[in-house]
């Protein structure tokens, strides 16, 4: 694959979530990422047409309760550059694969974990989830109305504070050991990074800026200048006119003359203002406001669905959206100049094991035959 970690070898021990979410972006950038299987696993977790999470790499399922294939995983590891896994703290030192084991057998190996709530701690052996890991961080408590947060998905601590903070440890782990020579432990925990994902939020309220409360400030739907508002058809607009420019196209193409709009940053007269936003916005169907605001510097959007949006011009001319396998899908990001991404591969098909590329990792094929004489492979 091509990209800018392409001659990277990582070994991607399988799971769930934010884990194959940093497999997935380090094979996008041309890193050869082989993902191990726990045999047994496969029909559980499966990976049937259109799981975009598990495309990109190979794919040999290990029974890992037998040394062999313990014995295994740790001679690709002196092959690999890294290793993510993503199970509670523990499990991999009790399968014998633990950092200390796989360091010994490769200290320039990154050893990247990826947990809830860290390899430490008086939660660090507990179950969570998304929603649990940014309850406890203040991300939740600040998404939503003013009555209750609202779930954004499981975006900011599965795959934000997760597996893209994963991905990053990675890189900046792997950058200092080409420097260095030495590999390191890569402790992502998803606390951890959905806190750090709240930055600016602390910021302004450390200045003063933001009140510990939902709809009550510029960036949570408090304003009546940014926010999402139904339209005549029952879809939505997105409007983000904080700039005073922008502020004033807004204006001018709802027809919002009034004085009580003068002074757009006055807190006290948000509430009356969205109401007057609201019922404008209610006179056209989404479609229709998308037209009026085409080739604005008004910062308003259309709301797309799923469907729709590979099929916006915009998305559409930068290739935003690929097919592969017939699934439509996200391109690889970020973009690069001089080391472009290919077209992902497709993930492997259901309960397929790759043992040629053990092979291409450097075991000898007498090793491989007796894994799968053990029942190891």
């Amino acid at each position: 694959m091509a990209g800018p970690l392409s001659g990277l070898r990582i070994i991607e021990m399988e799971g769930l979530g934010p884990g194959p979410f940093c497999g997935m972006m380090l094979a996008d950038q041309g890193a050869e990422v082989l993902r191990i299987s726990r045999k047994g696993a496969g029909a559980k977790l499966g990976r049937e047409k259109g799981d975009v999470m598990a495309r990109g790499r190979r794919v040999v399922r290990l029974d890992l309760k037998k040394p062999e294939a313990v014995e295994a995983v740790l001679a690709l590891a002196e092959a690999a550059d890294g290793l993510i896994e993503g199970f509670r703290p523990g499990v991999m030192e009790r399968l014998g694969l633990g950092p200390d084991a796989m360091l010994t057998r490769n200290p320039r190996l990154v050893y990247g974990r990826m947990t809830g709530w860290g390899q430490d701690g008086p939660l660090a052996h507990t179950a969570g989830h998304d929603i649990n890991y940014i309850a406890l961080t203040g991300a939740l408590h600040a998404i939503g109305t003013a009555e209750t947060p609202v779930v954004p998905l499981n975006l900011v601590g599965d795959f934000g504070g997760g597996g893209m903070m994963l991905a990053f440890g990675m890189v900046s782990a792997l950058l200092n050991a080409a420097r260095t020579g030495k590999g390191q432990v890569v402790d992502a925990a998803m606390t951890d990074g959905s806190a750090a994902l709240m930055a600016i939020i602390h910021g302004f309220h450390a200045q003063g800026a933001w009140e510990d409360r939902r709809a009550a400030n510029m960036l949570d739907g408090g304003a009546h200048f940014y926010g999402v508002y139904e339209c005549k058809d029952g879809k939505h607009l997105a409007v983000g006119s904080i700039e005073p420019q922008f502020y004033a196209i807004l204006r001018d193409k709802l027809r919002l003359a009034g004085a009580d709009f003068d002074d757009q940053h006055d807190r006290a007269k948000w509430p009356a203002l969205k109401e007057k936003v609201a019922a404008a916005i209610r006179t056209r169907t989404r479609d229709e406001w998308a037209a009026v605001f085409a080739d604005t510097d008004a910062c308003v959007a259309p709301v797309l669905s799923l469907e729709e949006a590979p099929a916006h011009p915009h998305n559409a001319a930068r290739g935003t959206y690929v097919v592969v396998d017939g699934v439509v899908q996200p391109a690889p990001a970020p973009r690069f100049s001089a080391t472009p991404a290919d077209v992902p591969r497709a993930a492997p098909g259901h309960g397929e094991s790759d043992l040629a590329a053990l092979r291409d990792w450097g075991l000898a094929g007498e090793t491989v035959e007796s894994l799968k004489a053990a029942g190891a492979a």
